[in-house]
């Protein structure tokens, strides 16, 4: 017999109409990827977590992982070409045969994130 959770769950995600994302939350998830990371992006990662949490917010890293996820993907629907990821992906294309090819460490490299705070504040 299905648990209450199953029954209640859609059985295919809604379309999101707005352009705003949502991010689930702590639940069990059936689907699931691996992602590498340097030791220099999990570490920034849990300082992410940690700040996060000074501001009162307990989340886990794979909440912030889908949080960051929801975000990029509602702006590229919005922004298409004028996304955050849009503009770092093309940035990077560019940059692929210069020395280093890590382009996107460099301080000029990240665009604002100013919209996210117009969104977060919706």
């Amino acid at each position: 017999m299905p648990g209450v959770g199953e029954l209640l769950r859609p059985s295919t995600p809604r379309p999101d109409a707005s352009d705003e994302r949502q991010a689930t939350g702590r639940e069990r998830h059936d689907q699931k990827i691996t992602v590498y990371l340097s030791a220099t992006e999990l570490l920034e990662l849990e300082h992410a977590r940690l700040r996060l949490r000074r501001f009162g917010f307990v989340v886990d890293r794979g909440r912030l992982v889908r949080e960051a996820i929801a975000i990029l993907l509602a702006d590229l629907d919005a922004r298409g070409m004028d996304s955050l990821i849009a503009r770092r992906m093309a940035k990077n294309e560019n940059t692929a045969g210069e020395a280093g090819g890590n382009s996107d460490r460099d301080g000029d490299a990240v665009p604002s994130l100013e919209w996210v705070q117009a969104l977060v504040a919706r």
